[in-house]
């Protein structure tokens, strides 16, 4: 067993029990970026078209009216959820749908953001693993009360 490491009288955690924070931080700051910049648009679209699926499909979500806020205000909370390590198992309950679509998205309409979306599946499945414990009683096959 590793000797506990001391740093100004306090004990140092390893760095592999830091790792949960820096994925939750990793996650949480883009998702607040881009759910802002569904109200605010500063980041500028990308210089070449979408394909003609891609377009179909956000534009019909845009048509919606309600469905790119919904979109923008929940990637906002959960990212704000995830930076200030507050309510993380229901970020992640609320952001996996869009991750999901996140991928079916670019898996079958639009390719180039097929890495960006495995990354961020990636950092959900790993945090909804370090976060499993949560979950046990909503995904029990019967609960009684």
């Amino acid at each position: 067993m590793k000797p506990t490491q001391y740093t100004n009288g306090a004990p140092v955690a390893p760095f592999s029990r830091r790792i949960p924070a820096i994925v939750r931080i990793l996650m949480g700051l883009p998702l607040v970026v881009f759910g802002l910049n569904l109200f605010l648009n500063f980041i500028p679209p990308p210089p070449t078209p979408l394909p003609a699926g891609a377009a179909a499909f956000a534009g019909a979500l845009a048509q919606t009216g309600y469905m790119m806020p919904l979109i923008g205000v929940t990637l906002l909370i959960v990212g704000v959820m995830l930076l200030t390590n507050r309510f993380v198992p229901l970020a992640l309950a609320l952001f996996a749908p869009f991750i999901l679509n996140s991928v079916a998205f670019h898996l079958f309409l639009e390719r180039s953001g097929m890495i960006m979306a495995g990354v961020f599946l990636i950092m959900e499945l790993y945090l909804a693993w370090v976060y499993r414990r949560a979950y046990a009683s909503m995904l029990a096959a019967k609960v009684t009360l």
